[in-house]
């Protein structure tokens, strides 16, 4: 069964997501933005042994700490869509863009498709392409325990900018209502910034991408 704790890195507070499986603890960090001394004590604190880092999208806030993962531990990096190799690709744009250090360059040892599943002990991960923020945004979604990491396509009460390169409005709104959405109301998100919710008070209250914007 997953398990899952979140720690908020960065000036940005950047959701960074430990999920593991109880029964093996194999775990995993997701979007490890930074601050990794403080993601590794929290990997210590719940006893777990890490296989892999997963990245839902490619901007700095979200993989700032990747490259020193992968070096130090030897982790694997799976992840996110090929679509946002030029975000990687482009990581000492982005710190000039967001007066951030320069971080080490990496590749992704796996690109994701939509429909891919990435295991973590026994737990399975179905991994849904959900463009819009980003061309090349996944996100992951454990059905056995109704969680998905959404990364930034949708949040609390909004939903995931769109006004970066290759960013697109229509897209990230069909992403959200014609991919998420139908996963069920109870299925609880954890996004890229902020608070958990769930699709179905989105569906009721979310400005964006609500039913009755769309009834």
């Amino acid at each position: 069964m997953l398990q899952f704790d979140v720690l908020p890195v960065t000036p940005f507070q950047q959701n960074c997501s430990l999920v593991w499986c109880d029964k093996s603890l194999e775990g995993a960090l997701i979007d490890p933005g930074g601050e990794v001394e403080r993601l590794l004590g929290l990997v210590e604190k719940h006893n777990v042994t890490l296989s892999k880092v997963l990245l839902t999208h490619g901007h700095l806030d979200h993989v700032g700490g990747t490259a020193e993962l992968k070096k130090r531990l030897q982790l694997p990096v799976i992840g996110p869509h090929k679509d946002d190799a030029f975000w990687i690709d482009g990581l000492e744009g982005q710190a000039h863009m967001m007066n951030f250090s320069t971080p080490e360059h990496f590749q992704p040892d796996q690109w994701l498709v939509d429909g891919d599943r990435v295991s973590v002990g026994d737990v399975s991960l179905q991994v849904i392409h959900c463009p819009g923020h980003t061309p090349g945004h996944v996100v992951l979604f454990d059905d056995q325990s109704q969680t998905a990491f959404v990364g930034d396509v949708i949040f609390q009460g909004s939903i995931g900018r769109t006004d970066f390169p290759r960013g697109n409005h229509q897209q990230l709104i069909s992403s959200i209502r014609d991919k998420l959405f139908p996963l069920g109301d109870d299925v609880r998100f954890v996004p890229g910034h902020g608070p958990f919710s769930t699709f179905g008070q989105e569906r009721v209250s979310n400005p964006f991408v609500s039913d009755k914007l769309f009834g």
